[in-house]
């Protein structure tokens, strides 16, 4: 199987990035964002988790951008040509999203994210995203050598415990349906890593710009506290003061480490390892 096919692959499960993970302390469970909203606030840096398809949590997020009146909003889903873009076309949504081509991105439909882009306004917006290339590069040569100056700040210059490395490799096999190639998965968990030693440092240089707070959305595995990029902004910006939130579906299952949970319905969603079977038996 190509790398290729396999970063596709990933993309198309956002869905399914939220798994089990080991609870370092008890996470406040609320039932809304004004709740969230009074738990997250203080923090220099609040990051907002996701599942990438339900309509629930980008209202969610959109609801608490305005609670929480950051001063600048970084966004996963955005390179930082495109947020040059949104900063310029504030109050011109559907003109930002032709602008950026979103149809084309991979990421569920623009009327899903258009709430957030709304309650953002005119505050600063910041692009996380790295080209595709480098999270690539990251599965064949490893996260420290793609990221570059800083990547020991950032943690990427060590090797993860055995147990972290396992867990992670689990979940990057769940998280493709049991369909990925084994001596892939740690070249998989390399790109994950550069992904939230990315985004830490987007926020950092937002927040050194724009002061606090920061939020910054993203999907769900990225705001786990253990070691998604909380664990990243703790390695490098021991300093900061951090809130993650975590948006979960059913909280009858184990859910992954975070500050605050809020939980959400569902939406109906056909099971993506069909379609990824479909994919691997071509």
């Amino acid at each position: 199987m190509k790398i290729k096919d396999t970063l596709q692959w990933a993309s198309a499960l956002g869905v399914l990035l939220l798994s089990a993970g080991p609870v370092a302390q008890a996470p406040e469970i609320v039932a809304s964002p004004v709740e969230a909203a009074s738990v997250l606030r203080g923090a220099d840096v609040i990051i907002l988790g996701e599942i990438h398809d339900n309509p629930t949590h980008h209202l969610n997020q959109a609801q608490l951008i305005q609670q929480l009146s950051p001063s600048a909003v970084v966004f996963e889903m955005l390179s930082p040509t495109q947020a040059d873009l949104a900063n310029g076309m504030s109050g011109r949504e559907a003109e930002l999203r032709d602008a950026i081509d979103w149809p084309k991105s991979g990421w569920p439909d623009w009327s899903l994210y258009e709430p957030i882009f709304l309650a953002t306004g005119s505050r600063p917006v910041y692009g996380a995203a790295l080209p595709r290339d480098s999270v690539r590069r990251a599965v064949a040569e490893g996260a420290a050598a793609v990221f570059g100056n800083n990547a020991e700040q950032y943690g990427l210059a060590d090797a993860l415990p055995s147990g972290q490395q396992t867990d992670r490799e689990a979940e990057q096999m769940a998280a493709h349906c049991d369909m990925l190639p084994p001596p892939m998965l740690p070249g998989m968990v390399e790109a994950q890593r550069l992904r939230d030693a990315a985004f830490a440092r987007t926020v950092i240089n937002a927040l050194a710009e724009q002061g606090p707070p920061i939020i910054l959305i993203a999907g769900a595995g990225h705001a786990r506290t253990d070691w998604g990029v909380p664990a990243a902004l703790a390695h490098a910006a021991p300093e900061v003061r951090v809130a993650s939130l975590g948006q979960v579906e059913d909280l009858s299952k184990p859910v992954a480490p975070y500050d605050v949970i809020l939980r959400a319905n569902a939406p109906d969603r056909e099971d993506p390892c069909l379609g990824l079977q479909h994919m691997g038996s071509r």
